[in-house]
């Protein structure tokens, strides 16, 4: 049995990206030329697991939001299907974190990102790979807001 899923609704409490969520990252995304999208971030100790390091799930959250601006960035507004991904060096709370993501395919309605997790320095921090699976449109090539969002038909 198939369940269908409604499209999702940005209300702009998103944890990662929203601008009403109370205790949220507050991130914002740049698109580059190549349609690969950029945050830069700092993450507090509210967000932390051991003493002065990033909790991982958050770290899969940095990831999963940059996921999904790239799928944005590419005209898609998707749910994440799947996520593998990466841990390198400890994220570090009060830190400057550079957040990167890149679609690498598109076949129908799933899409392959890649998404990395970086220190100020460059130093990668973690790293993923996921799928995004469509549920909506948004204008391509810009990052998307709850005003740009178009269900799917």
């Amino acid at each position: 049995m198939t369940v269908e899923l409604p499209n999702p609704v940005d209300d702009g409490r998103c944890i990662g990206c929203g601008p009403e969520s109370r205790l949220g990252l507050h991130m914002r995304f740049d698109v580059n030329e190549d349609r690969s999208v950029e945050s830069r971030v700092t993450v507090g100790p509210d967000f932390q697991g051991w003493r002065d390091v990033v909790h991982g799930g958050v770290v899969a959250l940095l990831l999963v939001e940059a996921m999904a601006y790239a799928a944005g960035a590419h005209g898609v507004v998707g749910v994440t299907a799947d996520l593998k991904m990466r841990f390198r060096k400890p994220v570090h709370v009060g830190a400057p974190l550079i957040v990167r993501g890149a679609v690498l395919w598109q076949r129908r309605g799933v899409l392959g990102i890649e998404a990395s997790v970086s220190a100020a320095d460059g130093a990668l921090l973690a790293s993923g790979t996921g799928s995004f699976v469509k549920r909506g449109e948004v204008a391509p090539g810009t990052p998307f807001g709850a005003s740009r969002i178009r269900g799917r038909s």
